[in-house]
């Protein structure tokens, strides 16, 4: 059973930063990544790498935030900088292998303006 824990999320400033992680149980995930649903909108994706690196971010966060992963750690790891008060949401991590898409629990990021 594949198993994802968050952490890292919390209560920050405009303009702040903070570091998100997502420790995976098990092996074999071709993409890792986050995404994120504010209150009344849709989950959107925010970044997401593949096995060997390849990334691909929400325009709303390109150049703000960056997605890196640790195979040997099964972790993925989302900085965010930059903050502003529309990234506001509770953010979600995602691993996908060939068996499935499994979900984290999720872990509120709030900007204070």
């Amino acid at each position: 059973q594949v198993q994802l824990v968050e952490s890292g999320g919390g209560l920050v400033q405009t303009g702040g930063s903070l570091r998100l992680s997502c420790a995976v149980s098990g092996s074999g995930f071709y993409m890792m990544g986050w995404y994120r649903q504010a209150p009344g909108k849709q989950r959107e994706l925010v970044a997401a790498i593949t096995a060997v690196g390849t990334t691909n971010y929400g325009d709303s966060v390109k150049g703000r935030f960056t997605i890196s992963r640790d195979d040997a750690k099964n972790t993925v790891f989302l900085q965010m900088n930059s903050l502003k008060p529309e990234d506001t949401a509770v953010y979600y991590c995602n691993v996908k292998r060939i068996a499935g898409s499994y979900w984290g629990q999720g872990t509120q990021v709030t900007v204070s303006s």
